[in-house]
C-alpha cells in the first residue's frame, strides 16, 4: 500500500464506536476514582474530558451535523490521552506533554479549517485559496495556544492565591515554548493533509447549518 493509500485508509465503523466507548469508560473510571479516593484533579480533567467526548454526537442530534466516527476517535483520543497526562503521565513520561499537545492542536486546525471550509462552500462571493487556508489554520492554532498558555498562567495565580490544586499547571518559560512548538507540529500537519481529508466534513457542517436556508424558494 503506498502514502495516499495508508493515509486514506480507515478502521471499520464497528472499531470506530469500539475504540470510543472504551476510552468514555475509562475517562468514566477516572471520575469514579477522583470521587472515591477525594481527586479533584481527576474529577475534573476526567468529566470534562468525558463530557467532550460526546460532543459530535450532540452535533448530529441537535443540528443535524452528521460527523465522520473516525472525528469521534480523534476528539476522544485527544481528551483521553490528556487526562491520562493529568493523572501521572505528565510526570512520568517527559514526551506525552509534546504528544497531547501536538493532537489537540491538530483538533483545534481541523475545527479552524472545517469552519472556514463551510463559509467558503456556503457563499459563491467567498473565495478562499488554499494557501490562505494553510496560512489561516497556522494563526489559528498559534492564536489559541497563546490563549491557553495565558489561561494557565491565570490558573498559577489563582492556585497560589487561593491554595486550591489546579488540573492545569505552567512549568516555566521552556515548557511554554516547548508547548507551542508542538501546537505548530499539529497545526501543520493538519495544514499539509487536512485540505485532502477534512472537504467532506466541512460540506456535511455546511449542508447541516445551511441546508435548510438553501431550500426556501
Amino acid at each position: 500500500m503506498n502514502v495516499r493509500g495508508i493515509l486514506r485508509a480507515r478502521p471499520s465503523l464497528r472499531t470506530q464506536r469500539r475504540l470510543t466507548r472504551a476510552m468514555q469508560v475509562l475517562l468514566a473510571g477516572i471520575v469514579v476514582y477522583g470521587v472515591a479516593f477525594g481527586q479533584p484533579k481527576a474529577i475534573t480533567n476526567g468529566g470534562l474530558g468525558l463530557f467532550v467526548t460526546f460532543v459530535p454526537a450532540l452535533l448530529e442530534r441537535n443540528y443535524d451535523i452528521p460527523l465522520d466516527p473516525w472525528l469521534g476517535v480523534w476528539i476522544t483520543t485527544a481528551v483521553f490521552l490528556h487526562t491520562l497526562g493529568s493523572a501521572g503521565f505528565y510526570a512520568q513520561i517527559p514526551w506525552w506533554d509534546h504528544l497531547t499537545h501536538a493532537l489537540s492542536a491538530s483538533l483545534v486546525a481541523g475545527a479552524g479549517y472545517t469552519t472556514l471550509r463551510a463559509v467558503d462552500l456556503h457563499s459563491d462571493e467567498i473565495y478562499i485559496p488554499s494557501r490562505f487556508a494553510f496560512v489561516f489554520i497556522l494563526v489559528v492554532v498559534l492564536a489559541f495556544g497563546v490563549v491557553w498558555e495565558l489561561f494557565e498562567f491565570g490558573l498559577d495565580i489563582v492556585a497560589d492565591e487561593t491554595g486550591i490544586e489546579m488540573p492545569l499547571a505552567q512549568f516555566g518559560l521552556d515548557d511554554t515554548v516547548a508547548d507551542l512548538t508542538y501546537n505548530s507540529v499539529g497545526a501543520l500537519i493538519v495544514a499539509l493533509f487536512g485540505q485532502a481529508h477534512l472537504t467532506g466534513v466541512a460540506e456535511r457542517v455546511r449542508e447541516g447549518l445551511y441546508g435548510a436556508l438553501d431550500e426556501r424558494p
